[in-house]
């Protein structure tokens, strides 16, 4: 306890605090005359009864026991007014009704801490249903009239707007644009202006008056949908006030807010300030959050009936005449783009009649004048690409956007869509910057539209009715499915059925047949493919990507296919049978889930209730899965929160703690990452440079001129500020090119003096000096760009884009490499046991590379010396013999077994196993006789206990483990062929990983662990943190996630900081955070402020959590830093100099 704080004294209560009547407010019953007075107001008037009580026996001189149960009644009542919850209350003193007593009223999410104080109910924010408007900008959101007169905007009157604020309170609250109160410059008090004389106020408004104002074209308003699970889940945009009563917004802004049209509703909330608006502008503005910080992917694109219209619009033969070219780009002109002044481009068929190109109406969208200056280059494989021939893919899906024209290939959900790098709007925005791609995809958004319900697109019945040659060939499907199947459950049956290692033969067949029964849905899928025709409208949707895949065909078309539950097929819910329709034991096909109808010829029963089953086991874990994720990311936002880029690159908690000396290691933004984790794409940049700056009349750079050309460039000046990792891969990548100009000049005989035959030939690979130099600079602005300003708040980023992912993650845990591998806990599961740092997970692998790795024997060999063999399994038999005089237990070894498992025991080797197990048997009780035979003879006088003693043995002697570590239960050979060749390694499951290490044969340095507890006690805290990158990474990639790796490695490094490993919950907060109210924010509420009152702590408010409880602005983002030196204004302004100061002006005067 601290002493300044208090004494031990100060524990026992003489007085309570009685709290104002706004926390214990009366409420009036109109039932029952009197009011219904709070549990608060009851709990103390019980007290004070009890206070009087034990006055009253101390005067009158009552029994002492009499005095002290009355003592015990008012020291529990005065522990239940505190918490109304205690445990430990004798029955015959519990209390008959439940109360809130104030440690109630505190925690929790209703309390007052999460409640009232880290998040309250707000004014000026409206909310209602949404639908789509493609005729909005991507930076509008419109708002209902309605909306718009009760939203207000408190204006200060000014020279400027004093004549359009006079016009709105004219209008007064009943009329849009109108105002609703007048808040005068030295009053306190507003007005309304409902009544009163309207003309009268808005005469007399003077300079510094406050008119608040309704909600009018072109205010800054915040938009949000719930759950806010990334910062793009609140997003600034201008407003638009049009009739009826939803809010509408660009249908391109959908995927961030992960928001659909069948009923959702959003909140909008005005900014109150010109700072704020400012700030929600430029910071969480639309354009300015068009690629989503968890890997820099683009989000705001294209989606649905865009990708339909502008895959449609691309294709080979879509071909428009003047008159219907004109009309679809006319859709475009509207609105800022309305004064465009369009070039047409020259018809690319002349005769007999003058034809435009979908892909020239596209090109427009990009550059839809001559003044404009956007010139994008693209050069992309689209969803069907061939694999041969680039641009002249049969398939047309080759997509080449040369100079803002597309070449070749059809736009589809790769070029247009969100979640790829080779979007359009992508290079767009990082060539030309937001407002081009902004702009781009509006036109896009209104364009595409017009020409789908121009042209019509629909689905019918008979798109999904299948032709006679699918039916024949699903039929011939299912028939050799179906015969395959039998013939596996014949050979369990017959005992021919060949196991998988570490599985039983059931396990084996349900594998094989749940393959067979997989691959006959695929097949059909194909042979739909095949089948449909080109104008098919779920086809065409699921080419471009715009919506459904090619299952979804096929399960309309020609088969549902296999039902999986928990990754395996049917289970038996009756007595050893799936549904009582089928027979007992039945593995058949049908019996077990698969259903072979398609959704147009309809399911039987049967499979429609198996379809219901895998149904509802979607719903259910989807269910479980927010709830589980939800808690997962409140913690990581808790522990991470208040980390922020510091001005000196380091990465600080609030109390100045450095959890990274630079960001992410080299300090660079993920939302600016071009390529893959790294800030650039070179190829495409180079590219881009060279389509754009074609310079002609330059000479082209030899091999050695580009090198020294780029080392003079280099060692400029502006180039200081960039990494030494940067500048080299910029050398590697330039190396790289100039070889590729040496071959081609080596391969037609060029000479570098320029002196050969056809000049066409140097315009194969060139290279100008111009190209060089711009190529460097813009790769130099590229990188300047993407540096992590500092004030980020790169924790709540990190926490975003960890637990973002995590709800679009299956719950269940998954298992790779098929059956006969090791099972391997994935998915949410996963990334629990890793952020909580879990001592025990549930499937410890430790992987083992070989010192041999080529060799499959090695492979054994080492196999046996790691896993686990106990006796039982190395033995013929363990018999029990008695003899006359003697009795002892003879084992006998198999030694084929030994030999066939490569085992390195014998006869020997099994003695000293059983001497030093926990048997207690000496050595002299162990005989070997022979190779194969070892006698143990147990060590008792008594010959009553003999009989047990023997029989003891008999039971735990198959149980001695022989070779291999005892932790250890398994361990599979991996067999790698990436490379073309076979490699072995082993996973070993268990935990043990220094023995594994040390094993003889394994490759020690490279052998590593996915128990980050494990790793730490072993290799240390740096090799923990390693594994928690690598862990997480690997789970997300195997759900199809990616993030950036500087994410990962900033959780990590909090995780780690400490020198040990802490895990994201609420014991390890404790170890990483000092505030109490950030604690008391947390989780265990009371806990934290008893302990903070009892020992004394003080908070230096200075994180976010204590920031937003006290109302203070926070050490983060624009409150990082501080003005430090006002300029001294002089108060009074010096004078003038006049013309008719100069001496000329002055006749002096003569006395």
């Amino acid at each position: 306890m601290n002493p300044e704080a208090g004494k031990p004294s100060d524990l026992i209560l003489t007085r309570l605090l009685v709290p104002p009547l706004c926390i214990r407010p009366s409420v009036v019953s109109d039932l029952k005359s009197g009011t219904n007075e709070d549990d608060l107001t009851m709990k103390l008037t019980e007290i004070i009864f009890l206070n009087d009580v034990i006055k009253k026996h101390r005067i009158s001189g009552a029994k002492t026991q009499m005095i002290m149960e009355d003592w015990d009644f008012l020291q529990l009542q005065c522990a239940l007014y505190i918490n109304s919850e205690l445990s430990g209350i004798p029955l015959n003193m519990a209390p008959k009704k439940w109360t809130r007593g104030f440690v109630q009223r505190l925690k929790g999410k209703q309390g007052r801490f999460r409640g009232n104080l880290s998040g309250k109910r707000v004014d000026f924010s409206g909310r209602t249903v949404i639908s789509p408007d493609p005729n909005l900008r991507i930076d509008e959101v419109a708002v209902p009239v309605h909306v718009a007169k009760i939203l207000t905007f408190p204006e200060k009157v000014n020279k400027a707007n004093i004549n359009f604020l006079r016009k709105l309170v004219r209008n007064g609250p009943d009329v849009h644009p109108g105002a609703n109160f007048i808040q005068q410059r030295h009053m306190q008090m507003k007005r309304f202006l409902k009544y009163g004389n309207r003309e009268k106020m808005a005469q007399e408004l003077k300079f510094g008056d406050i008119v608040e104002r309704h909600l009018i074209d072109g205010d800054v308003v915040l938009f949000n949908r719930q759950p806010s699970l990334h910062k793009l889940s609140i997003m600034a945009h201008l407003a638009r006030v049009k009739p009826h009563r939803t809010f509408r917004f660009n249908e391109c802004v959908c995927t961030p807010y992960n928001a659909d049209f069948d009923g959702d509703k959003m909140n909008l909330h005005l900014p109150q300030t010109e700072e704020a608006k400012a700030e929600a502008l430029v910071l969480m503005g639309t354009k300015a959050n068009l690629v989503t910080p968890r890997n820099g992917e683009p989000l705001i694109a294209a989606i649905q009936d865009f990708l339909t219209g502008a895959y449609l619009l691309t294709l080979k033969d879509t071909f428009f005449d003047r008159a219907k070219a004109c009309q679809i780009i006319a859709s475009i002109l509207v609105g800022k783009d309305e004064k465009i002044k369009v070039r047409l481009p020259p018809p690319t068929i002349l005769k007999p009649v003058t034809l435009w190109t979908g892909k020239q109406i596209f090109s427009v969208i990009l550059r839809p004048s001559d003044d404009n200056p956007v010139r994008a280059n693209l050069r992309t494989k689209g969803k069907q690409y061939c694999g041969k021939g680039e641009d002249l893919c049969v398939n047309d899906s080759y997509v080449t956007i040369q100079n803002s024209e597309l070449m070749s290939g059809s736009m589809d959900k790769g070029t247009l869509g969100s979640g790829s790098k080779n979007n359009i709007f992508y290079i767009l925005l990082r060539d030309w910057g937001q407002n081009e791609a902004a702009d781009a995809m509006s036109r896009l958004a209104r364009l595409a539209p017009v020409y789908l319900s121009n042209r019509g697109f629909s689905i019918g019945i008979g798109d999904v009715t299948p032709g006679q040659g699918l039916l024949k060939a699903k039929y011939e499907l299912l028939n050799a499915g179906y015969k395959k199947c039998d013939e596996y459950i014949e050979a369990l049956n017959t005992g021919k059925l060949q196991q998988q290692p570490g599985c039983t033969a059931e396990e084996t067949l349900e594998a094989l047949i749940l393959k067979e029964l997989s691959v006959i849905r695929d097949h059909a899928g194909s042979a739909c493919l095949r089948e449909l025709d080109k104008s098919n409208s779920p086809l065409t949707m699921a080419l471009c990507g715009s919506k459904g895949s090619f299952i979804n065909i096929s399960q309309m078309i020609a088969c549902v296919g296999q039902q999986a539950i928990s990754g395996s097929r049917v289970p038996d819910g009756f007595e050893n049978r799936s549904l009582p329709h089928f027979e007992k034991h039945s593995k058949l096909p049908a019996a077990k889930g698969f259903v072979a109808n398609s959704f147009y010829s309809g399911l039987t029963p049967t499979e429609f209730f198996f379809h219901t089953m895998a149904g509802r086991e979607g719903l259910v874990d989807t269910a479980v899965k927010t709830a589980e994720t939800g808690y997962m990311q409140r913690r990581l936002v808790k522990s991470l929160e208040d980390l922020c880029s510091q001005y000196d690159l380091t990465v600080r908690s609030s109390t100045g703690d450095i959890i990274q000396f630079i960001y992410g290691g080299d300090g660079l933004d993920p939302a600016a990452m071009e390529g893959k984790d790294e800030p650039l794409e070179f190829k495409r940049v180079l590219d881009n440079i060279k389509a754009v700056f074609p310079c002609q009349s330059e000479p082209a750079l030899s091999k050695n001129e580009l090198t020294l050309t780029t080392e003079a460039i280099m060692k400029k000046n502006e180039f200081l500020c960039c990494q030494d990792s940067f500048l080299q891969e910029i050398k590697t990548f330039i190396k790289g090119v100039s070889e590729k100009i040496k071959k081609t000049r080596d391969k037609y005989g060029i000479n570098d003096n320029g002196t050969t035959e056809p000049r066409v030939l140097y315009q194969l690979d060139r290279i100008t000096p111009t190209q060089i130099e711009k190529f460097l600079e813009t790769c130099r602005d590229k990188y300047m760009r993407a540096q992590m300003e500092p004030g980020s708040a790169v924790g709540a980023l990190c926490a975003q884009s960890i637990g973002e992912p995590g709800t679009q993650m299956t719950l269940k845990t998954f298992h790779f490499a098929g059956v006969a591998s090791m099972n391997i806990t994935l998915g949410v599961p996963r990334i629990k046991e890793i952020i909580n740092a879990s001592k025990a997970i549930s499937t410890p692998i430790i992987t083992a590379p070989l010192d041999k790795d080529d060799d499959a024997d090695y492979a054994r060999l080492v196999k046996g010396r790691i896993e686990k063999t106990l006796l039982g399994e190395i033995s013929e038999y363990i018999e029990e013999v008695f003899l006359p005089d003697d009795c002892f237990i003879l084992v006998k070894l198999s030694l084929e077994r030994i030999r066939l498992l490569r085992l390195e025991v014998n006869a020997e080797t099994v003695r000293y196993s059983i001497c030093t197990s926990k048997l207690r048997v000496k050595p002299g009780d162990v005989a070997v006789h022979g190779e194969a035979v070892v006698c143990v003879t147990p060590r008792e006088n008594s010959k009553s206990s003999m009989y047990y003693v023997l029989q003891f043995l008999k039971e735990d002697l198959p149980k001695v483990v022989v070779q291999g570590i005892p932790e250890v239960s398994r361990a599979v050979i991996h067999i790698d062929e990436q490379s073309g060749k076979e490699k072995f390694k082993l996973l070993v499951e268990g935990d043990n990983l220094r023995a594994v290490m040390a094993t003889h044969g394994v490759k020690g340095t490279r052998t590593t662990s996915n128990n980050t507890y494990e790793v730490e006690k072993t290799l240390g805290i740096e090799a923990a943190r390693t594994t928690i990158i690598n862990e997480i990474q690997y789970t997300m990639v195997n759900h199809g996630m990616s993030i950036d790796r500087r994410h990962v490695m900033l959780l990590s490094d909090l995780m780690t900081y400490k020198g040990e490993v802490l895990g994201i919950t609420r014991f390890g907060l404790a170890k990483m955070k000092e505030s109490v109210l950030m604690l008391a924010s947390f989780e265990k509420t009371a806990d934290h402020l008893f302990d903070a009152a009892y020992f004394g702590q003080k908070d230096s408010v200075c994180g976010v959590s204590e920031c937003i409880i006290m109302g203070i602005p926070m050490n983060i983002g624009t409150g990082l830093f501080k003005l430090l030196h006002k300029a001294n204004r002089d108060p009074k302004p010096p004078r003038r100099p006049l013309i008719f100061d100069t001496n000329e002006f002055h006749i002096p005067l003569v006395t």
